[in-house]
């Protein structure tokens, strides 16, 4: 695993992180989705270069630099710490259900982000917002009424919920009842920091076109 550097004015202390203002909240871990199908685009949506650079190392490098530990669920492709779904191309339910065992091996018991690979335009603002956002129950954007749970902080107690729901079979993220204290931010928070792009996610190469990409810009 990368080596986690704090980001400036965060100090950890006995298990918690000091903030530039103060405040003390639990670390945040960090699991990042790489290991879809792709069945939609056609490529390795992993692969999609941003800027010159592989989305998933683009988005690892982020994530490390505002959670730790933080590891990939997916095939190694984001120089991460990385483990595999079982089973495998299970859907992103049982992908978070493996990134929050992992995070537990690690001695992680609190609160992780969770970051699907395919967001293009994910800024680190937008993750510090989530990793900083009072308590330590689950944060779920809202953008344009439809909520985000693939680019999110999800609490302890809801990650442990999507391993139980994975290991009786469910598969659909749907299927998670947030905690009723689960804080859902929506333009009104989140606008200083982010806009309705920086959410956007890409399956295929129509999202591209809508989003002023094409397959001959992101895919080598």
């Amino acid at each position: 695993m990368s080596p986690f550097t704090p980001r400036s004015g965060l100090v950890p202390t006995a298990g918690l992180l000091l903030s530039g203002g103060g405040a003390m909240r639990p670390w945040v871990g960090g699991i990042l989705l790489t290991g879809g199908a792709s069945s939609r685009m056609g490529h390795d949506k992993a692969l999609l270069r941003i800027a010159g650079e592989p989305s998933a190392r683009r988005i690892a490098a982020m994530l490390s630099r505002v959670a730790h530990p933080v590891v990939e669920v997916g095939p190694a492709v984001s120089g991460l710490a990385s483990v595999r779904e079982e089973p495998p191309l299970g859907g992103p339910l049982v992908a978070v259900a493996c990134g929050g065992r992992a995070l537990r091996a690690l001695g992680h018991s609190g609160p992780a982000l969770v970051l699907a690979c395919d967001l293009p335009f994910l800024t680190e603002r937008l993750l510090s917002f989530l990793a900083e956002r009072h308590g330590d129950g689950s944060v779920v954007p809202s953008v344009e009424g439809e909520s985000q749970p693939l680019c999110a902080r999800w609490s302890a107690v809801d990650l442990a919920v999507a391993g139980a729901l994975a290991a009786a079979g469910e598969r659909s993220l749907r299927s998670i009842p947030w905690e009723p204290s689960t804080d859902r931010p929506d333009e009104s928070a989140w606008s200083p920091v982010a806009s309705a792009r920086t959410f956007a996610d890409v399956d295929s190469p129509a999202d591209l076109e809508r989003l002023g990409l094409s397959m001959e810009d992101v895919f080598e």
